[in-house]
């Protein structure tokens, strides 16, 4: 249920930082994959801990009264992958350069994996509870923006990677509820973000429960042999 998952990920991934930061691992940078964005937001100034949760649960229980949807994870490029798509599928997430996620309606999801999985195309099921980054947000989307209008926001003391551009968030950007509706309908642009930080040599610790996003930087094109790229917790822990 994402009305859990979203607060759960955010106070997992936010305590994992001020745990970090305790040790004296201060970040230069950082990058959020859509609900990280918000733990970015905060480590960086523009929200406070307490508002950005208030904020998560309010925009999770928007999404979760929303019809049900699915993601699927495709092993091809966004370019090739849109010839696919019908206006019932959205481009969800662009992970690296062949790995791309589409979101939409359940029947629409079952059509486009028949086809892909025709063209021996790899691809397999997100497992989740609704179109995330899709039109099926739509509805939600001008709640949402008066919801961060009435929410403190400050500019950045630290600014991050946008999961919406792919660039560094400016000062007006994070002051702007339109950005915080359209990052959570637009692709997330994980593959041109995790490239800047890569561009700088920095070290890559992903703070949260998993390690997906760390898979994703170790198998990104720019990056050397050598550069550093770590995890917090790992399976078992």
């Amino acid at each position: 249920r994402t009305e859990i998952t979203q607060p759960a990920l955010f106070s997992i991934e936010y305590a994992l930082a001020q745990l970090w930061i305790s040790w004296g691992i201060t970040p230069r940078a950082m990058i959020g994959h859509s609900v990280g964005e918000y733990v970015a937001a905060c480590v960086g100034g523009t929200f406070t801990r307490d508002d950005t949760l208030v904020l998560l649960m309010q925009r999770a229980r928007l999404m979760q009264a929303l019809p049900s949807g699915a993601m699927l994870a495709v092993r091809v490029s966004a370019e090739v992958l849109r010839e696919e798509l019908d206006d019932r599928l959205s481009i969800a997430a662009l992970n690296g350069p062949s790995l791309t996620v589409v979101s939409g309606e359940h029947e629409a999801i079952a059509q486009l994996t028949a086809r892909l999985e025709a063209k021996e195309i790899a691809c397999r099921l997100v497992p989740t509870s609704h179109a995330f980054h899709s039109q099926m947000m739509d509805p939600i989307l001008a709640k949402f923006t008066e919801l961060v209008r009435n929410t403190p926001r400050q500019a950045p003391t630290l600014h991050w990677i946008s999961s919406l551009t792919g660039k560094l968030i400016t000062d007006a950007q994070a002051l702007d509820p339109a950005y915080w509706a359209a990052q959570l309908r637009q692709p997330v642009q994980f593959v041109e973000g995790v490239g800047q930080l890569i561009d700088h040599q920095l070290a890559l610790l992903e703070v949260g429960p998993g390690q997906t996003l760390a898979s994703l930087a170790r198998q990104h094109g720019q990056r050397d042999a050598g550069q550093l790229v770590a995890t917090s917790l790992h399976s078992g822990q």
